[in-house]
């Protein structure tokens, strides 16, 4: 980021706020075994006796239905929630960035094949579609059961499934770059020069096309959280006795009455984290591409 750009982002009140903001929940999510330590107690110690137990010195927000500390909970669980949003926006940035590339510089019939894919993936509906792959018994597509026994199958099957579908955005984005890139002077010169196509793409055209990606990759964060929390709370997404903000909720929806603070500390976490990405992503929009806000006035 270059200074008149960092100039620009810091223009944007709500967007530093929001890195801020994501920049301490992720130190504090981090620091969980620290903290952990510190506090004398697991994340997963069940103390029966001390159920539904009010904020104390010795647990800060106080204990879910099985006694075990809350505040430790909402740090491990949104590790596992920032890891899979943000894991997963990466590995769908790489699977857009590579068919973008491929179908804007080479066109023709390659390109029409992979924008009707595309077009074809935007056209499901999205929560219904990970609601069925969800569900999908992984034993019959060959894992191992010394694999699916483990507490990380479940985070490792919610990445490959939103991956699958969360890639579009930046494929339209980086395929619309490369179309006018190609034409670019100084692509012609490397292609008469003999340079191969996976060559200029990589060499002449990808670096030129990182601003999109690095907007979209940031706004889909947010979006694969909303996803991930959603078929956690189903039950279909990240598996208990492994934490995130979505099964948390899950387990809290029939202790509303009796417990509300054990549904109101994930949700106004997903609520702000989904919400600070968002800012973030318009951020670095505005800052990255000027013409953007000149467009919108």
């Amino acid at each position: 980021m270059t200074a008149l750009t960092l100039r620009r982002f810091v223009r944007h009140r709500m967007a530093v706020a929001s890195a801020a903001i994501l920049a301490i929940l992720g130190v504090l999510t981090l620091a969980a075994p620290l903290v952990e330590l510190a506090m004398g107690i697991g994340a997963n110690d069940i103390d029966l006796l001390h159920r539904f137990a009010g904020p104390s010195l010795a647990h800060p927000l106080g204990t879910d239905e099985l006694g075990r500390d809350l505040f430790l909970r909402l740090l491990y669980g949104g590790r596992i929630s920032l890891i899979v949003g943000m894991a997963t926006a990466l590995v769908a940035a790489v699977i857009g960035t590579t068919i973008g590339l491929i179908a804007g510089y080479y066109g023709g019939w390659l390109d029409a094949l992979l924008m009707r894919l595309t077009d074809g993936v935007i056209a499901l509906p999205l929560l219904p579609l990970l609601i069925v792959l969800s569900a999908v018994d992984m034993s019959k597509l060959g894992f191992g059961d010394a694999f699916l026994a483990g507490d990380s199958a479940s985070v490792y099957r919610m990445m490959i499934i939103i991956a699958l579908v969360g890639w579009t955005t930046v494929a339209r984005l980086v395929r619309g770059t490369t179309l006018t890139l190609r034409e670019r002077e100084y692509v012609l010169a490397a292609r008469g020069m003999g340079a191969s196509g996976a060559r200029i793409m990589l060499t002449h055209v990808l670096p030129n096309t990182v601003s999109p990606i690095t907007v979209a990759t940031t706004l889909s964060v947010g979006t694969i959280i909303l996803f991930e929390s959603v078929l956690s709370f189903l039950g279909l997404g990240i598996q208990p006795p492994l934490p995130s903000w979505g099964n948390m909720l899950n387990n809290a929806q029939e202790l509303m009455n009796e417990a509300p603070a054990l549904a109101f500390y994930p949700g106004i976490l997903i609520f702000l984290t989904v919400v600070a990405f968002n800012f973030l992503g318009d951020g670095l929009q505005d800052s990255l591409d000027p013409k953007a806000v000149t467009q919108r006035r």
